[in-house]
């Protein structure tokens, strides 16, 4: 079994080697989708038509899209990787941007990519300026809309002090990817429609 709901290991490794190509060279924004990793092995025929049976798309039948960026000097970046990859199993459409991203960065691909969401995976400890920053340019960009929300290890009093900055929530070492996949979904449907 893969990462997150309905993950296949085939897919997830597909993902994975996919992710690593782009670390190695090119860097470049890779757009995951349904159908795999620009040209990857995704999810077989079968998968995909089960997918759609399984009401994983919003009622607007307009799929999620989510930035996972890794900002900072941080170099582990497994985490996003295997988030990236739960994200793109569960049906959205994933851009990931890459290890060493600056908050200007991921808010200009926030910006060219049209998100509903920036992921961020942050471990150095600097989440408190880089969530902050991030969300300051998200805000001057006038995507206030977009839901910032992210993983790492932060502790509940800074990921408090976040919220109040209007971060979303955070996601700690062991969190299940369906939990994130869960909430980003919540977030969508009760954007979309507020009622």
């Amino acid at each position: 079994p893969g990462a997150g709901s309905g993950g296949g290991r085939r897919g997830l490794v597909g993902v994975r080697r996919q992710l690593d190509s782009a670390d190695e060279g090119r860097r470049g924004q890779l757009r995951c989708s349904l159908l795999g990793c620009d040209g990857a092995p995704g999810l077989r025929r079968d998968r995909m038509h089960a997918l759609a049976e399984a009401d994983f798309l919003p009622a607007t039948d307009r799929r999620i899209r989510v930035l996972v960026a890794k900002p900072g000097l941080d170099g582990h970046d497994r985490g996003a990787k295997v988030v990236a990859a739960a994200f793109r199993d569960a049906g959205f459409e994933v851009i990931y941007t890459g290890l060493h991203q600056t908050p200007e960065m991921i808010a200009a691909a926030a910006v060219q990519e049209d998100v509903d969401v920036v992921a961020l995976s942050i471990l150095s400890g600097a989440h408190m300026t880089l969530f902050r920053r991030v969300r300051e340019l998200l805000v001057a960009e006038g995507l206030d809309h977009v839901l910032l929300t992210g993983g790492g290890i932060i502790p509940s009093d800074d990921a408090a002090a976040l919220a109040d900055q209007g971060v979303g929530r955070l996601f700690g070492p062991g969190s299940a990817t369906g939990e994130a996949i869960d909430y980003v979904r919540r977030w969508f449907a009760e954007r979309e429609d507020p009622c």
